[in-house]
């Protein structure tokens, strides 16, 4: 018989760091200046790499509990939220894609929530895309310089991800639901 996973363990430290990276990471940003900028840009990707590592520690090491499988996604989603709210309220990102992007993540928080009973829907290809997308576009935006239309064609690349892999989220947890009605 296999013990469960205590709730201190590597993945979870991580999921936790991360959270504590947030504040950090807006208070650099807000700060100004290319020297915070940077540090801004040192906690963000620290961060992002703490999403990276977490999981794939909990499942090779069966470090899953159920802690993790809470956290874990709010850590991501709060690091990504405060991050574009903060761009955006900078003047530096417009409040319509913070807006898109914050919206489709609580959708499909609350699809995930509504499904739950059915069955677990499994990140996809494009959910890691986007993520993925989402990380680097921010990243640019923190970025000291003037990279514009390489941070405008991420975040678009970003956006325009976020909504198609939202509507398959929306696809699939009705098809999970009919199936078990």
């Amino acid at each position: 018989m296999t013990s469960e996973p205590g709730l201190v363990n590597v993945a979870n430290v991580l999921t936790v760091i991360r959270v504590l990276l947030i504040p950090v990471f807006v208070a650099c940003l807000l700060a100004g200046g290319t020297g915070w900028r940077l540090a801004a840009l040192v906690a963000f990707c620290v961060a992002s790499l703490t999403d990276l590592l977490d999981g794939r520690l909990a499942r090779r090491r069966g470090l899953v509990t159920d802690f993790g499988k809470i956290a874990d996604p709010i850590a991501d989603k709060a690091l990504t939220g405060a991050a574009l709210v903060t761009l955006s309220y900078l003047g530096e990102l417009a409040w319509w894609v913070t807006a898109v992007i914050i919206v489709r993540e609580v959708t499909v928080t609350a699809l995930r929530f509504w499904v739950i009973r059915q069955g677990v829907i499994a990140a996809s290809r494009g959910g890691k895309i986007k993520t993925m997308l989402q990380i680097i576009a921010i990243s640019l935006y923190v970025l000291p310089g003037h990279f514009d239309l390489v941070r405008e064609l991420f975040m678009g690349a970003a956006v325009v991800v976020t909504l198609v892999t939202g509507g398959d989220y929306v696809a699939r947890a009705i098809r999970l639901r009919r199936a078990v009605q």
